[in-house]
């Protein structure tokens, strides 16, 4: 899918739809001229819904959609009939979608299954009709409810791709190399910074059919966290993966170093991603021999499981899917 095609942020006005009210209506009859209250409650308003969809991983279809309305409910009627109720509007959205309200920036809720239906915005209780209002002391009310009005409100929403690897590393790393080795993706590949410029998914085939999903995130920079380079954008995809497979090319001087500053980046963005499984890859390993593979190691860090790769050789790609395998499947 092209780039401008990927969007994973949208600001929608939402409006449910108004309550409508109760009926005050009175009983008449040709032998009853004189009934009593019947009147029937109001239809609850429209609800705005957001579902879960697997089918989609972008929220380009409401790119455009800048206000979303729902129906407004029916008024109540004689012989206690209750009005219809307004007409939903369902908005399907991709798993790993996030609804926050664009004033306050408070997270209402997260559709991470597929069919998961949540209410974004409620529509208006409709009213109650005079026959609730009936009593000893007061037996013909005239009078109803009206029906609640609907809300106006704006919303964001925020994907976070849900994927079970995620590439992490510099710009020009080769992530979106390693990305096209071991699935069918088709990312944009050159030799300059922030050539991935959206995030890309892709389906790695495993043994006995089996697969997991990898999700190649746009480079980090120093100060990501602080919104430099493609920054705060992207980080938040990041936190929907499973594990981080951290890049670093082999013709990095100080791998070490390089590691504890994406990794702080990450710290700095959300301390929780601290908590998830690591594994680093040297990349272009088929540039160096075994001499030098020996002297990067003491470099890295001890704790971390280190695989030595070359996406374009195919070198060392075998061993990589049984860790991450393993480690997805602990």
């Amino acid at each position: 899918m092209a780039d401008q095609n990927f969007v994973d942020y949208v600001k929608i006005c939402c409006r449910s739809g108004k309550g409508g009210a109760g009926s005050p209506h009175l009983h008449r009859a040709k032998f009853n001229p004189k009934g009593g209250p019947d009147g029937g409650d109001g239809g609850r308003g429209g609800h705005i819904l957001l579902r879960g969809n697997k089918q989609l991983w972008t929220l380009l279809h409401l790119k455009y959609r800048k206000h979303v309305i729902a129906g407004h409910g029916q008024p109540g009627a004689g012989q206690e009939m209750t009005g219809a109720d307004g007409d939903d509007v369902i908005l399907d959205v991709p798993l790993g979608t996030v609804a926050k309200d664009a004033e306050s920036g408070e997270i209402h809720f997260e559709i991470t299954e597929e069919g998961e239906t949540k209410v974004l915005v409620a529509g208006g209780r409709g009213g109650l009709g005079n026959v609730h209002f009936k009593s000893a002391t007061n037996q013909t009310p005239r009078y109803a409810q009206p029906g609640e009005p609907g809300k106006e409100e704006w919303k964001i929403l925020e994907l976070k791709l849900l994927a079970d690897v995620g590439l992490v590393g510099f710009p020009n790393a080769g992530k979106s190399t390693l990305l096209s080795s071991i699935s069918a993706a088709k990312p944009k590949i050159a030799d300059y910074a922030f050539t991935t410029l959206t995030p890309n998914l892709g389906v790695v085939p495993y043994r006995d059919n089996r697969s997991f999903v990898v999700a190649d995130i746009p480079g980090i920079i120093e100060d990501a966290h602080l919104g430099k380079g493609l920054g705060l954008r992207f980080l938040r995809h990041i936190e929907r993966n499973a594990v981080l497979l951290f890049m670093i090319s082999c013709e990095d001087n100080e791998p070490g170093k390089t590691y504890q500053t994406l990794l702080h980046e990450l710290q700095e963005f959300n301390p929780e991603l601290m908590d998830k499984p690591r594994v680093i890859a040297i990349t272009k390993a088929d540039l160096i021999d075994e001499e030098w593979e020996t002297l990067l190691r003491p470099q890295l860090p001890k704790e971390v499981r280190v695989v030595f790769i070359s996406a374009v050789s195919g070198y060392g790609l075998d061993k990589l899917k049984d860790l991450l395998w393993k480690i997805l499947n602990d």
